[in-house]
């Protein structure tokens, strides 16, 4: 499954020089993608990526900080940054 710069969200975004290279992907044996492995944050990631969209934008968004490249970390760290103050902007629901 595709990640950081290689995952949907901001290959939109970054046209990579090495695009021809094989990109960064969390291992799975049923993946459909075939590129370097970029070990996820925990075993379990790629599984709930696939039934949450916004969980694996996010996690991409963390692995191109992770090892990304200048202008990748910079996009991915105004993205998330731009994620979390729009979560934090939402009214509280009463309990």
């Amino acid at each position: 499954m595709p990640t950081s710069y290689a995952a949907p969200l901001l290959r939109e975004l970054i046209q990579h020089e090495a695009a021809k290279d094989l990109p960064p992907v969390w291992p799975d044996p049923e993946g459909k993608v075939r590129g370097y492995a970029l070990e996820p944050l925990f075993r379990n990631v790629p599984y709930a990526a696939l039934r949450d969209q916004q969980l694996y934008e996010l996690l991409a968004l963390v692995d191109a900080l992770r090892e990304g490249r200048a202008r990748e970390r910079n996009l991915a760290a105004t993205e998330l940054r731009r994620r979390l103050e729009t979560l934090g902007n939402r009214e509280a629901v009463p309990a």
